[in-house]
């Protein structure tokens, strides 16, 4: 269940972009058709990417705060500085927020993750970053929060399928940086399948000490913690690291 750095899928179905004209109505047979009632907030809000973004990232802390629950659309309007007419554009029904947020978390995350590795020098780096990316960054982390949440939920197949193209999608990451790391002699011959599943296993375990709060991380680094085990079922025969990253 993957965190940003510092401060990130697929929705569902698709909404429409926006700004994109809305139902009309019609007075009658022949009569040309006019605009929907829209409201007029809508034309003094943010539009586009920046609309959509704004209004996700409310509903993020929102439901951090709330919980999934209690938050009211109105909650999150009040956090984006958007009407709720607006967020009801982006969300439409409440039943459907976690699922939409996540969806749009995930994929805000992954861009940002794919970015960074892309300009790392070694799959040593980007399996430092990917620890990074995966793990919460402090108790309550949002994003992670987020997860939670959704995981606690009762989903139809629908939403379950979802799920774990969300998760999927994160052990095929790392897989990519293992074999990478395999043909370039940098990492050892492990089973891809078998390494993922330990790894996101342990990854898990950990997000769930750091969210918790226990007092074993508050002076010791999860990441690096986790880093190091991952070096070291990674490590070559004969090599005596993997040259850890500066600064980590």
């Amino acid at each position: 269940m993957p965190t940003p750095e510092t401060g990130p899928a697929r929705p569902q179905r698709p909404l429409p972009p926006e700004g994109a004209p809305g139902p009309t109505a019609r007075a009658g047979p022949g009569a040309a058709p006019r605009p929907a009632r829209a409201s007029a907030d809508r034309k003094r809000q943010p539009s586009g990417d920046e609309a959509r973004g704004r209004a996700m990232r409310a509903a993020i802390g929102a439901i951090a705060e709330k919980g999934a629950a209690a938050v009211r659309m109105s909650d999150i309007a009040a956090r984006a500085g958007m009407s709720t007419g607006h967020i009801l554009y982006h969300f439409g029904k409440k039943d459907r927020l976690l699922l939409e947020v996540l969806a749009w978390s995930e994929a805000d995350l992954g861009t940002r993750f794919q970015q960074a590795a892309d300009e790392a020098a070694s799959p040593a780096e980007k399996l430092a970053m990917f620890v990074r990316f995966y793990l919460p960054r402090h108790p309550g982390d949002d994003r992670y929060a987020l997860w939670t949440q959704v995981l606690a939920q009762h989903h139809d197949d629908a939403g379950r399928q979802l799920l774990t193209a969300l998760s999927d999608a994160w052990e095929e990451r790392l897989e990519a940086i293992l074999l990478e790391g395999r043909v370039l002699g940098q990492f050892a011959d492990v089973d891809p399948s078998e390494f993922v599943i330990r790894a996101v296993a342990m990854l898990n375990g950990l997000s769930g000490d750091v969210m918790f709060g226990r007092p074993r991380w508050q002076h010791a680094s999860a990441h690096a913690f986790a880093l190091a085990a991952l070096e070291r079922e990674l490590r070559p025969a004969g090599h005596d690291d993997l040259r850890p990253i500066e600064g980590l």
